[in-house]
């Protein structure tokens, strides 16, 4: 190659990799993904494409003991996996994660201490919590008003003569750890209960209930409450948000709404953890911290109605949800708030028995 021509394809070069444009003729990386449902916004995930020249692949699960039976059944491939902060000791149990190089992620430092350094993993050494949930009641307000009911009580939920007047129009989460440690708070015991005694209480108002219920539902709920087919959910705080939305962009005749219940409600962090067998492990952390900015951590919020753990986050998050109890709870709500711990095995067999007798039951 003469020293002219070689001049003009190094000019080329240079160009192209000063103007981006080398990186996107190269092969597109993808990164894979093991998400919530109606977890990243859409516009969020597609900012990070476009800005790493990547496809990122989104694969969904519904409950977190859906996600780990998965995982523990071999599912493999994933780079990052974003599971309640209750499910990462199970993931550290069964060897899936590998610990966080921190200096890959500066953007750490906007998460509010306060949702750091938990019991589950101490140190944070596996994990970095990006968004928090509350499972509460949710219902059509409309129809709830014409009936005369309240939802300030998991009694909408569980208590038959309450829902005498909602028969087949009920849907709890598909979720034995939500679903138990509801019941639970509705006997006036702790969500985390590892007492027999406790665990049999919830499982009667369970059963009682269960006549009434129309489904276990974790994957269309949001739809069906949102069309009207059901008018009280025990989901997400997310999800409700979520389906109240589309009410109004669809011009409903009733309004979806939520509220936390006296008894108290369970509040679950999400986390974002990296695998052992990433087969990216360099781009799992660019998407890691790119999330972690503030102004994409507030999309989390706005787009999806979440709680936020990303305290810089908060000069982007819209004044109205800052000032919304169920997506920014308060001191006083807060303490009324009950994260799920990780359950010894035999608390855990004892759970599962319970649910599936239910389950078969019904």
């Amino acid at each position: 190659m003469s020293h002219r021509i070689w001049a003009k394809v190094r000019h080329l070069l240079v160009g192209l990799t000063l103007t981006g444009c080398f990186g996107l003729a190269m092969a597109t990386e993808d990164l894979n993904v093991f998400t919530w449902n109606n977890a990243l916004s859409p516009e969020t995930i597609a900012r990070f494409e476009s800005e790493c020249a990547c496809h990122v692949n989104l694969t969904y699960f519904g409950s977190m003991e859906e996600a780990l039976a998965k995982l523990a059944g071999g599912a493999q491939g994933f780079d990052v996996i974003c599971p309640s902060n209750y499910g990462i000791p199970a993931l550290i149990r069964l060897g899936l994660l590998r610990p966080l190089d921190k200096h890959a992620i500066p953007n750490l430092r906007n998460i509010d201490p306060a949702f750091l350094n938990t019991p589950l993993d101490p140190g944070n050494v596996y994990s970095l919590p990006y968004d928090f949930t509350i499972t509460l009641v949710g219902y059509n307000a409309t129809r709830l008003h014409a009936l005369g009911l309240d939802a300030s009580s998991w009694s909408l939920v569980f208590d038959p003569h309450m829902l005498e007047k909602l028969r087949g129009r009920v849907t709890v989460l598909d979720d034995p750890r939500e679903v138990i440690a509801a019941a639970l708070r509705y006997k006036g015991h702790s969500g985390n209960s590892t007492d027999p005694a406790q665990l049999r209480e919830a499982e009667a108002a369970i059963r009682a209930a269960l006549p009434y219920w129309a489904a276990f539902n974790s994957q269309s709920y949001i739809r069906e409450l949102t069309v009207g087919n059901i008018w009280v959910v025990l989901g997400y705080s997310s999800d409700v948000y979520q389906a109240g939305l589309d009410a109004r962009n669809t011009h409903r005749a009733f309004s979806i709404t939520s509220s936390l219940q006296r008894e108290g409600n369970g509040m679950t962090a999400d986390s974002f953890v990296v695998t052992k067998t990433a087969p990216h492990p360099a781009l799992a952390y660019r998407f890691i911290n790119f999330m972690l900015r503030p102004e994409n951590a507030a999309e989390i919020t706005n787009a999806i109605g979440a709680g936020n753990p990303n305290a810089a986050a908060r000069a982007f998050i819209r004044p109205d949800l800052l000032a919304d109890p169920v997506i920014t709870p308060g001191a006083a709500q807060r303490q009324r708030l009950e994260q799920l711990n990780d359950l010894d095995s035999g608390t855990r067999r004892a759970w599962n028995r319970a649910w599936t007798d239910l389950k078969v039951g019904h």
